[in-house]
């Protein structure tokens, strides 16, 4: 199945989020918990020597080089190196009968950490993220001991040294793991996969397979598609294939498919709130004209003698659920809207008049703020046509500037005031976007930006 909506993380969002994740784990590796030492040792003319290294302090764990790399259909790729830490803690000594205590400092130097991501998606669609593995390598371990018999312990520093090496090797990559768990993992799942929208309907941004990955980017294939709260049914047209062009100057990109689009349309359809009423008093002030029998008699002489100086009310409504289309060119639609005039009589009661057919070009402006796909409509040419009449035949190109200023000044600004409300982007917590590009391709629409990510 294609996915109705993509998100695109390249090398330059990945290397962002690597800065974030690395400030992490810094702190986190600097709170490891590191076990005593003892142990006896014997040495030539002195005898064996017992000792124990207690009270161990990581005065600080430092990551100043790392990267992170894209490892096709594998996964992701985290590489530490040059990394190095400082160590504090108290020892005693035993020989013979003779004890002695004192302490110690160790600097822990050319640390090399890799770490293996695996992505994944779990049943409800959220996208998952685990260590596939995790080695750590260091290669130089330097503790000098200070008191009575300090130069005791730096007769036998080697055995020390790589007992510190294995202890420190096996806490960091259990360190890393945890920090995966519970850091990074509850994290992306922070990303929506639903939106409720309003009272109608909602969006389906699950996964529908696993994030892949390729030399460039990664990529996050999700359904894409409005679903409603009250009227629950089967999208009866499939998504297309999006051709993404290789673009990679954002950290991050978006391709909303037509199919996106126009399962809103759909799904509000078939909810039936396409259906718009305008009364007199919903004229604007300044408009110079009333929905009323006096207006409209001008256009259908009828009206004069069937229902005289009479309130009139338009019903508007869509035949079939509006379809969008996407291209090089930008958005565009052709809605079909059936317009019914009634003369409301005075006892209230809606009697008929005509029904017209209103066909329309509208284009769309598209925009993105504070993470919301936000859209204006621009209505261009209409054409009018009579479906049929209860007060005679008439001629229907008279009612077209009516119908245009009715469309300008009461309907556009409606769907334009919702419009501007937008709908949410599949973002994880505490993102926001910055230098927004907007892109029309074949049957989708491309989303780039740069993101920012607020710490508590």
């Amino acid at each position: 199945t294609n996915p109705g909506f993509v998100v695109r993380i390249t090398q330059a969002g990945l290397d962002y989020a690597h800065q974030q994740g690395i400030a992490v784990l810094e702190k986190e590796l600097a709170q490891l918990k590191l076990p005593d030492i003892s142990g006896d040792f014997p040495i030539r003319r002195v005898g064996k020597v017992h000792y124990e290294i207690s009270r161990l302090d990581l005065r600080s764990f430092h990551l100043p080089y790392s990267r992170i790399s894209l490892v096709p259909k594998v996964g992701l790729q985290v590489s530490i190196s040059n990394a190095f830490a400082e160590v504090d803690g108290n020892w005693r000594v035993k020989i013979h009968f003779i004890r002695d205590h004192g302490s110690f400092d160790l600097k822990v130097e050319n640390i090399y950490i890799k770490i293996n991501l695996k992505l994944g998606s779990d049943a409800s669609g959220k996208p998952t993220i685990d260590t596939s593995d995790c080695s750590t390598r260091i290669s130089k371990v330097r503790v000098h001991f200070s008191g009575k018999f300090g130069w005791l312990y730096n007769l036998f520093h080697s055995v020390i040294e790589s007992r510190f090496r294995k202890a420190l090797e096996s806490k960091v990559c259990e360190n890393v793991v945890s920090s995966v768990h519970s850091e990074l993992q509850p994290y992306i799942q922070t990303l929506p996969v639903t939106a409720r929208i309003d009272a109608i309907a909602g969006i389906d941004y699950s996964l529908v397979a696993p994030p892949t990955t390729t030399a460039q980017s990664l990529d996050v294939d999700l359904k894409g598609k409005f679903f409603s709260l009250t009227h629950p049914s089967t999208i009866p047209f499939p998504p297309l294939a999006l051709a993404f062009p290789p673009d990679h100057d954002r950290m991050v990109y978006f391709g909303a498919s037509s199919y996106f689009f126009n399962t809103a349309g759909f799904v509000y359809h078939r909810a039936g709130v396409l259906v718009f009423e305008i009364t007199d008093s919903m004229i604007p002030k300044g408009i110079d004209f009333h929905l009323n029998t006096s207006t409209f008699s001008a256009f259908v002489p009828q009206l004069e003698k069937m229902y005289p100086d009479m309130l009139m009310k338009l019903r508007l409504s869509a035949p079939s659920a509006p379809f969008l289309n996407i291209g090089p060119e930008g958005v565009s639609l052709k809605p079909v809207v059936d317009i019914q005039a009634y003369a409301i009589l005075p006892n209230s009661s809606l009697a008929p008049l005509f029904l017209l057919s209103l066909v329309s070009n509208v284009s769309a402006v598209i925009d993105v703020k504070s993470g919301h796909v936000v859209g204006n409509l621009k209505v261009g040419r209409m054409k009018l046509s009579l479906k049929h009449s209860d007060v005679g035949s008439f001629q229907v190109r008279t009612l077209q500037s009516i119908m245009n200023i009715f469309a300008s000044s009461i309907l556009l600004p409606r769907f334009n005031a919702r419009l501007e409300q937008g709908f949410p982007l599949p973002l994880p917590d505490r993102i926001q976007l910055s230098n927004i590009l907007v892109q029309f391709h074949q049957n989708f629409l491309l989303l780039g930006a740069d993101v920012h990510y607020q710490p508590r």
